[in-house]
């Protein structure tokens, strides 16, 4: 499917925060920060220093196929596993929450960035293999944010009673849904064959995290992509002296929280706060933060479930698994477990991502390069030829509304709607009668004066009558810009924050993926606004 794309700087979005355009355009105040700059030089430095760190790989391969196991096979993931085994390997890893449905366009973003990047890096470095990895937050308990969607504008809540990490709930309560998105979606293309593949990962998944990963392998099985689900024994293995080391010493709450104040002094605003102890217990619905009370005691908060020093530590050995790093920790366990060089995360993760560099640097694990994940804004045909019949320019959308259209009103008018020149002439008559009578009575002169501030006044107070009286003019204008601005900028906000890939797979099906691919760049941090043919 052949789009055509165009560009902006993220400034010109007005979209993205202080800390993600500075980091973006090279600010050096930042420098300090990170390990490497975002380019194809910072790659190889990320590779050099990764080839000195010991990994686990033939654990990490091994617990891949075997997670692999229950979904059909794939040649590009399965040759990816296979790689992961050899030291010449790297991944390109992106992380998400398992929302529902993928929650969000800019979750197959994120995942057809690290391919994209894969790719990029394979041509620059032939002698070395890159795979891209969607690493699953399957412990995040935050069900409001990870149990809706939106679709056409509408929200979608999956209603469970459920609790604890959300990647562990059962799926129950999704076939309501499912049934609305097949009434909306089925009468597309690709709308049934859509609504089957809901069907068979979700209602034949016994969790989230499962449905999840099927649904990810399917979408993107042919890119290679490999999903990492952390919520695995052999995994949190790996684990146990950052997680000791962290409910004994609380070595990550002070090295980050001094970073904090850094990036503060310089002007910065800051994403995650450490905690003292960043860890939870994760159990059968239930992951609830670990604090350390004054009798030297672990406490698993609103729970019964108390530990001393011994039992702690024998229970962290035995089941590493019921331990669940919060944001301030999941990132080191992601760089431990995977031989990453490249992190791709959105601004929120990357302001976060900016607090970690001592932390690494403690524990003794490379620290990747961060880059900023790709931003799209999706326009349609219809709504391009909306846009083009009303002359509509794409710039303007990104900018306050009252502002546009009045512009457009002062634009229509020719210039007719400004009557600067008539008041200049009665501030220079004014003037003139000034002068006339200070001439006779000096004391006039104030009294001439006010006459002339009443008078421009009610001749502004008329120059913005007539304006309104334009603007009325163009009411249709400013519906349709209306219209367009909501279905490109859902409820103020960014298209990919808000919409769902459903309806665009449902229309165009795979093609709308593989033209997202193409359009992606591997590190150019920009804005791409992708028409889409009908």
């Amino acid at each position: 499917m052949e789009c055509k794309r165009q560009e902006l700087e993220l400034k010109e979005t007005g979209f993205f925060s202080e800390i993600v355009t500075n980091y973006a355009e090279g600010n050096e105040k930042l420098r300090p920060y990170f390990a490497h700059t975002p380019d194809k030089e910072g790659l190889e430095a990320a590779i050099r220093e990764r080839l000195q760190f010991k990994q686990e790989r033939a654990l990490l391969a091994d617990a891949l196929q075997d997670q692999y196991k229950a979904v059909p096979a794939s040649d590009a993931v399965n040759k990816n596993i296979a790689l992961l085994r050899e030291q010449g390997t790297f991944t390109i890893t992106t992380a998400h929450q398992p929302n529902i449905f993928t929650g969000y366009l800019y979750f197959v973003y994120k995942i057809l960035h690290t391919v994209k990047l894969a790719a990029a890096a394979k041509a620059w470095f032939p002698q070395y293999n890159f795979v891209p990895v969607y690493y699953m937050g399957s412990e995040d308990a935050d069900l409001d944010e990870l149990g809706k969607i939106f679709v056409d504008g509408d929200k979608l809540v999956w209603n469970t009673t459920q609790t604890g990490a959300v990647g562990r709930m059962q799926p129950k309560g999704l076939e309501p849904l499912i049934d609305q998105l097949n009434g909306r979606l089925s009468v597309f293309p690709h709308g049934k064959e859509l609504i089957a593949l809901l069907k068979r990962c979700y209602l034949e998944s016994d969790s989230i995290q499962t449905a999840t990963f099927k649904l990810v392998h399917a979408l993107f099985q042919q890119y290679g992509v490999v999903v990492f689900i952390p919520d695995n024994a052999v995994f949190k293995k790996q684990m146990i002296p950052v997680f000791k080391e962290d409910l004994l010493q609380q070595k990550a709450s002070g090295l980050v929280g001094e970073t904090i104040e850094k990036l503060e002094q310089d002007g910065f605003k800051v994403q995650a706060q450490p905690r003292e102890i960043n860890l939870f217990f994760l159990d059968h619905q239930l992951r609830e933060r670990i604090v350390k009370e004054e009798n030297n005691t672990w406490h698993v908060l609103n729970t019964n479930i108390y530990w001393n020093e011994a039992q702690l530590l024998e229970t962290l050995e035995a089941q590493p698994e019921k331990f669940s790093p919060n944001v301030i920790l999941r990132g080191l366990m992601q760089e431990t477990i995977l031989p990453n060089i490249a992190f791709i995360g959105g601004g929120g993760e990357l302001a976060y991502w900016l607090e970690y560099k001592s932390l690494f640097e403690a524990f003794g694990v490379p620290f990747p390069v961060l880059l900023l994940r790709n931003s799209f804004l999706v326009v349609p045909q219809q709504v391009h030829d909306k846009m083009r019949k009303c002359g509509i320019e794409m710039e303007t959308m990104f900018r306050p509304s009252h502002e546009v259209l009045a512009e457009k009103a002062i634009r229509e008018a020719e210039g007719k709607l400004s009557i600067e020149t008539e008041m200049q002439a009665v501030t220079a008559l004014y003037k003139q009668v000034g002068a006339t009578a200070s001439a006779v009575d000096a004391t006039l002169a104030q009294h001439v004066a006010a006459l002339q501030t009443k008078a421009l006044e009610k001749l502004d107070g008329l120059q913005k009558k007539i304006i309104r009286a334009e603007k009325r003019k163009h009411d249709e204008f400013a519906r349709q810009y209306e219209a367009v601005k909501s279905k490109l900028f859902p409820n103020g906000n960014l298209q990919e924050r808000t919409d769902n890939v459903l309806p665009y797979f449902a229309e165009y099906g795979p093609d709308f993926i593989e033209a997202v691919y193409n359009a992606s760049p591997a590190f150019c941090e920009r804005f791409v606004i992708l028409y889409l043919p009908s």
